[in-house]
């Protein structure tokens, strides 16, 4: 297996030294060999405290590999040992909280129980990604006045493919409770794909593009066609479709009709197949609906 954990430190960055003997110790020679010890840049340790017989250090990041940790108490001691005005003894103990707590295991039990866990994890992210949830969305489909044909329709496409597919029932056009749902459906239900059909259009009642963007900024929303803004009905300044990730989630917007729905859904999983780029799940969506749309432009023109 790969060796390959990297997992939130959620704060717990300290390491203690205790019982350790300190006479005129160069306390930047001592971060150093810790920060060599566990194959960390020098500037992301520090030594936070030093008296008495008690020498403290923090690790200046967020995330860090358990590879790079686990069963490195004794080299820590090792390292430090060999510095000028340090005395490790018999007596010296390491301490540290949280995932720096892998530093005093055995290594090769160690190594062992993070290849297991790894793989559990893996494997937990492999069953959330072919999780999805859809959400029709839309107030004449909230009211019941027109029949809501996308959700049969990607929960065919969706099993297909592979997916295990959960209905949730219409949301109204309502920027909040779209974001809402959203966040709802991958933060605490965890879902790794949610699709939401209908409201990406240019009138004023349409915001599920906008709900994308509220739970991530950074969205992907290429446009299928644009328009003069305030021209007729048009509030906006044309019709996007919306790719984005939230947590592990992949958030995908597509529009109403159930032909755009399709052939948006067949361009989406045609990507998922290999990757879950948004940008890539974006372009190969917009293409076909862009494709699909100039169709329909010409044969209205034709009319």
């Amino acid at each position: 297996m790969t060796a390959n954990a990297t997992w939130d430190t959620l704060e717990k960055t300290e390491i203690r030294v205790e019982r350790v003997g300190l006479a005129g110790a160069n306390l930047t020679a001592i971060a150093g060999a810790v920060a060599a010890t566990l194959g960390l840049p020098d500037d992301e340790v520090l030594v936070i405290d030093a008296r008495d017989d008690l020498l403290a250090l923090d690790i200046l990041r967020r995330n860090i590999d358990a590879y790079q940790i686990v069963g490195k108490r004794g080299a820590i001691l090792d390292a430090i040992g060999g510095i000028e005005g340090v005395d490790v003894t018999d007596e010296t103990d390491l301490c540290a909280e949280g995932m720096l707590g892998w530093l005093s295991l055995d290594e090769v039990e160690g190594k062992a129980a993070l290849d297991r866990s790894t793989q559990m994890m893996r494997e937990i992210d492999a069953n959330i990604r072919m999780r999805a949830v859809v959400f029709p969305t839309g107030n004449e489909v909230v009211a019941g006045q027109i029949e809501d044909t996308n959700t049969p329709l990607l929960r065919q496409r969706l099993e297909s493919a592979g997916y295990t597919v959960d209905e949730r029932p219409p949301l109204p056009d309502d920027r909040e409770q779209i974001a809402s749902a959203l966040r709802c459906a991958v933060f605490d239900e965890g879902y790794g794909l949610v699709v939401t059909t209908g409201g990406v259009g240019a009138e004023t009642k349409d915001c599920t593009i906008e709900a994308l963007e509220a739970v991530d900024p950074a969205a992907l929303t290429p446009y299928l066609c644009r328009f003069e803004k305030g021209h007729g009905r048009h509030a906006k300044d044309g019709v996007r479709i919306g790719v984005g990730r939230a947590g592990t989630g992949l958030l995908i917007s597509l529009p109403g009709p159930n032909d755009e729905v399709e052939l948006g859904i067949g361009a989406a999983l045609g990507v998922l197949r290999d990757h879950r780029e948004p940008a890539a799940v974006a372009a190969a969506v917009a293409h076909v609906l862009r494709e699909r749309l100039s169709v329909k432009i010409k044969s209205w023109r034709h009319h």
